[in-house]
């Protein structure tokens, strides 16, 4: 019996990459990893342990991956002018709460971007940052929705002076306003911390904001959105060594003992490719997003932001309540082959949570495969058929995605 299950489940693992294969991925969170930072999962360091650092670790047998992740902090710090990088955290919400845990404290007031507003989850009362503290105060937006309205935040902090603001979000589109805020943070003693996860790749693109020379104490992030993986965590800053240092027993032995050394190698190759590719890619990236928006405007859809160009970023965020909202139409797309998904709009309560009016639509994948802005058109022009005109487009989505399988920004067709 166990034989035929482990089958089984070996049947549905590549169902799942046979699937993937043929769709049209739209999902913000998510990228592509090249084949050949693919071909090393697996490897030897998938079985081991590293707990501590490169040359202080209380296992033995750690020489390779010491002189790996020694490179790849290196690496780093070249990439986003940093003096520390901690790399052990294994996820973005991980490496949230290796910094909540060591700067907040019970009753600290804290100030975040609503769910409604494009905040993460890791940064509310059911997150991480809930863990340590119930004090979450929501950022004034501008009437927009997508922007803080500056002045009301200068106010607020001065106050109620919280302990530190949590810039950042997991519908992003716009950058933060970290450089007009920073004088008032400074004037009450609250940290700046930024949640790049989404954009970290735009970052180190120098295609988006720099949140470090804008004011930012510490950038957390994932390095799967914008970044070419693996699927891990990041902190970065530069403060002084001593405050660091709480950084560092935050990540561990704070919030990982071992720290996942397949996918830090991984993560290390897919740095150098980020080294040589990487701006090129963010550009396009921004590009193809531009473009999407644009196009779905002209096939009928009311795509949020327009008034200012729509998004600085990989995403995009239409409004389709008109057609049912956004739980019914990510699943009539994802019937399609067209996966995203349904994200609540920053005008929208809470309680519409499960159906939210709102789609949230990342190109970093389709972009990682080679698709230009033609290519954004047509998909603009099979969301219409599908959404607006009832459609079924599965066989058109895999014919338009069969010319894209080779992972492009990567060291995949070269002798590297």
């Amino acid at each position: 019996m166990n034989k035929v299950n482990f089958e089984k489940t070996a049947d549905l693992i590549n169902k799942q990459d046979e699937w993937r294969d043929r769709c049209i991925n739209l999902i913000a969170s998510e990228n592509v990893q090249s084949k050949k930072v693919r071909s090393f999962a697996g490897s030897d360091f998938t079985h081991r342990y590293a707990e501590g650092h490169p040359g202080e670790r209380y296992y033995k047998g750690t020489n390779f991956i010491d002189q790996i992740e020694s490179d790849l902090k290196l690496n780093l710090k070249n990439i986003f002018k940093c003096e520390h990088t901690e790399v052990r955290p294994i996820s973005g919400t991980n490496s949230n709460e290796a910094i909540f845990s060591k700067f907040v404290n019970k009753e600290d007031i804290v100030m975040a971007n609503s769910t409604p507003g494009g905040g993460h989850i890791s940064h509310h009362r059911l997150g991480a940052l809930g863990k340590f503290t119930k004090n979450i105060i929501d950022f004034p937006l501008t009437a927009d929705g997508y922007h803080l309205d500056v002045e009301k935040t200068k106010d607020l902090i001065n106050r109620i002076k919280p302990k530190i603001i949590v810039l950042g979000k997991s519908l992003f589109l716009f950058p933060e306003p970290i450089a007009e805020l920073r004088d008032v943070c400074e004037q009450n003693k609250t940290k700046i911390i930024y949640d790049g996860a989404h954009v970290l790749g735009l970052i180190a693109g120098k295609r988006f904001q720099d949140p470090l020379e804008d004011g930012a104490l510490m950038v957390s992030a994932s390095t799967h959105k914008t970044y070419f993986g693996s699927q891990r965590g990041l902190i970065l800053s530069n403060m002084d060594a001593e405050s660091w240092r709480k950084v560092d027993r935050g990540a561990f032995p704070g919030s990982s003992s071992n720290h996942h050394l397949g996918t830090l190698a991984q993560m290390a190759l897919s740095t150098l490719e980020f080294m040589e590719f990487g701006e090129d890619y963010s550009g396009q990236i921004i590009k193809n997003a531009k473009h999407l928006a644009v196009s779905l405007g002209k096939e009928g859809f009311k795509v949020e932001a327009k008034e200012f160009g729509y998004t600085e970023s990989h995403q995009v965020a239409v409004n389709v309540n008109e057609y049912g909202g956004g739980s019914l139409i990510s699943t009539l797309l994802e019937q399609n082959d067209i996966i995203l998904n349904m994200n609540m709009l920053p005008h929208e309560p809470l309680k519409n949570h499960n159906n939210p009016e709102g789609l949230r639509i990342g190109v970093a994948e389709m972009t990682r495969y080679g698709m230009n802005e033609p290519e954004m058109e047509k998909i603009a022009e099979l969301m219409k058929e599908v959404v607006i005109e009832k459609k079924s487009v599965k066989e058109e989505v895999n014919k338009l995605r069969a010319g894209y399988q080779e992972v492009k920004y990567s060291f995949d067709n070269t002798e590297a």
